[in-house]
Order: structure tokens, then C-alpha cells, then sequence
């Protein structure tokens, strides 16, 4: 079965702006969000993904993620299903040591948040923190994207 294991963090300035080899806007909704069980879609760079993720175990690190690229047309459709609050952030690469970090600058009402991601292919995987890195909230279920369409940030 395939798994997603990362960890998130909090971001601190905008120096990964300058850091990033590069970024892409994503829009994405949910069909369905509910706890344990999500199925996502997304549109990047002119593609679709359809994904579906399982429950995180018990530190919130790892989970089960499958995901397929469709047509773009397709992820439009599914776009109209999806729940009410689509995410709406740009997306910007950043390498540290063997390791990438996904930051993710968000938009609309989630506009202010800034969390960066980096996947391991273990949970006790040791790995360097760029300068930006702040405190760390994985597991912290506010910060899911699914979480944020519901209760987005700028409501805290």
C-alpha cells in the first residue's frame, strides 16, 4: 500500500522565495473530506490529480495516499462536485540537502499562512532544515488542507 510519510512546519519570512528552483499555482477541492478519508482534486500546471488519503497513525506523519493524473478537462468536472472552500496557494520547491521542501503560500482566506512540507521514506528519517523552518505541526489537523477549506485560517 502506498504511503505518504512528511512532516510540516510552520515558515518564518521569505527567504524560500529566493531559495525555490521553482513554483506553481494550485487550485484544489474536496469530494470528500471527512476524517480519516479524503479525496482530493487538484489542478497544477495545467494537469489534474485526482488523490485519495487514508487516516494519519497516531504522530499525524504518515498515512495512505494514492493518487492519478487526469485530463484537465476531467478535473474541472470534478472540480464542480467537490464541498464548498476550494485552497487556492502557490506552491514553491526548495532543495536541502537530500531533501525537498513544499512551501506552501496560501491565498484568500487562508491568505497569511505559509507551511512547508518535506516527505521521508522513514518517520525517524533524519533530514536539514532550511533557515525558514519554524515550529512544527505535523499532526496538528488545523493545518490539513481538508481542515482549511472548513475552517480556514484566517478564522482562528
Amino acid at each position: 500500500m502506498p504511503q505518504e510519510i512528511e512532516r510540516k512546519f510552520l515558515v518564518s519570512g521569505e527567504g524560500y522565495k529566493s531559495q525555490a528552483y521553482t513554483h506553481d499555482r494550485i487550485v484544489q477541492g474536496y469530494i470528500s473530506s471527512a476524517r480519516g478519508r479524503t479525496v482530493r482534486v487538484r489542478i497544477r500546471s495545467g494537469k489534474g490529480y485526482l488523490t485519495i488519503k487514508g487516516a494519519s497513525n497516531a504522530s499525524g506523519t504518515s498515512r495512505y495516499e494514492w493518487e492519478k493524473e487526469l485530463p484537465l478537462p476531467e478535473a474541472e468536472d470534478l472540480m464542480k462536485l467537490c464541498e464548498p472552500g476550494i485552497i487556492d496557494k502557490t506552491r514553491y520547491l526548495v532543495r536541502s540537502g537530500n531533501h525537498v521542501f513544499e512551501v506552501d503560500e496560501f491565498y484568500g482566506d487562508n491568505e497569511g499562512l505559509v507551511v512547508a512540507e518535506v516527505e521521508l521514506c522513514s518517520e525517524d528519517e533524519a533530514f536539514q532544515k532550511p533557515d525558514f523552518i519554524g515550529e512544527e505541526v505535523t499532526g496538528d489537523v488545523r493545518y490539513y488542507n481538508s481542515q482549511l477549506m472548513k475552517k480556514p485560517y484566517k478564522r482562528w
